[in-house]
């Protein structure tokens, strides 16, 4: 049985259940999700298919510089353990992502956040790739809000507490595709150890074996195997931050696998002027945050532009 817990979103203790999984474990498997079934089909299938496609039609919507945020990722491209500061193997991966698919209606209140905001690239092989993952895109967003003000009321605010900080979202969606172990080097993984650094992650992973592991307590890895039709949420560095670490952001890492393992990541975001700082609820008295406020935005630009190889 996976140490992270199963959770229904529709179930009458919902609110319960997020509340003592963020709490312990900073992770959830969650069913009674809402989103429908052709729609994750749609996003899984086309991301096999371009992952499937000649290295030279991927090539053609490759990230064109390092550091840009949104389409293919070779193998080897990142390495997410240094935005920990750790160094490590090149992460044992490629991958292909992309940003938000509405237009903005907004004055940006920086460079850094236009670039949160740049194009997102889709293969002309391919050209049933872009409605799919629009859709899924659009409805991961919905489901982190839902989430949101499902752990707003495990926190003991006003449902939708955090509504005004996540209208502006510079969410990213990622596809993985991580190969059979074989030519790896000594300690390389399929992702290196980490934290997520935005509100949450939800994760469609491949059911079929193990890959994705979590840090427990005692530092131990412990697989997380999601159960068929669910989504694995985990909290980000953002959630903790604000919670005063009651609520947990948990390190968490990819085995290289025994055979090919794929999974589509959506990293929520807050607004890119949302200031993180302590939830007062979350404060015992006499007690003082643990962390200084931060704007959203560039604690993500920078976690990111420390994770690019550039070789």
């Amino acid at each position: 049985m996976s140490w992270v817990p199963v959770v229904d979103l529709a179930g009458s203790d919902a609110v319960e259940a997020v509340a003592d999984a963020c709490r312990r474990v900073g992770f959830l498997t969650v069913v009674g999700h809402g989103v429908p079934d052709h729609v994750i089909a749609g996003a899984w299938d086309t991301a096999t298919a371009f992952f499937d496609l000649p290295v030279e039609q991927r090539q053609q919507v490759a990230m064109p510089r390092p550091g840009y945020p949104y389409g293919w990722s070779p193998m080897a491209g990142e390495t997410l353990a240094a935005s920990l500061g750790r160094q490590s193997h090149p992460d044992l991966k490629q991958s292909f992502a992309i940003g938000p698919v509405d237009a903005p209606t907004h004055a940006f209140a920086d460079p850094d956040e236009e670039f949160a905001w740049s194009a997102n690239l889709w293969p002309d092989a391919l050209p049933a790739m872009r409605p799919v993952w629009e859709a899924y895109y659009r409805e991961m967003a919905a489901l982190a809000a839902r989430l949101l003000r499902v752990m707003a009321l495990a926190l003991d605010l006003p449902e939708h507490h955090f509504d005004s900080m996540i209208d502006r979202h510079t969410s990213a969606m990622r596809a993985l595709d991580y190969p059979a172990a074989n030519d790896v080097l000594d300690g390389q993984l399929g992702a290196s150890a980490h934290t997520d650094y935005g509100t949450l992650t939800v994760l469609l992973a491949d059911t079929t074996q193990r890959g994705l592991q979590v840090q427990g307590p005692d530092g131990d890895w412990l697989d997380a195997t999601p159960v068929p039709g669910s989504l694995v949420v985990n909290l980000g560095d953002a959630m903790a931050r604000w919670t005063n670490d009651r609520w947990r952001s948990t390190m968490h890492r990819v085995v290289v696998p025994a055979r090919r393992r794929q999974s589509i990541a959506f990293f929520h975001n807050a607004n890119w002027d949302a200031v993180i700082d302590c939830i007062p609820s979350c404060l015992e008295p006499g007690e003082v945050p643990r962390h200084r406020p931060i704007a959203a935005g560039p604690h993500l630009m920078q976690k990111f532009r420390s994770t690019v190889n550039t070789y």
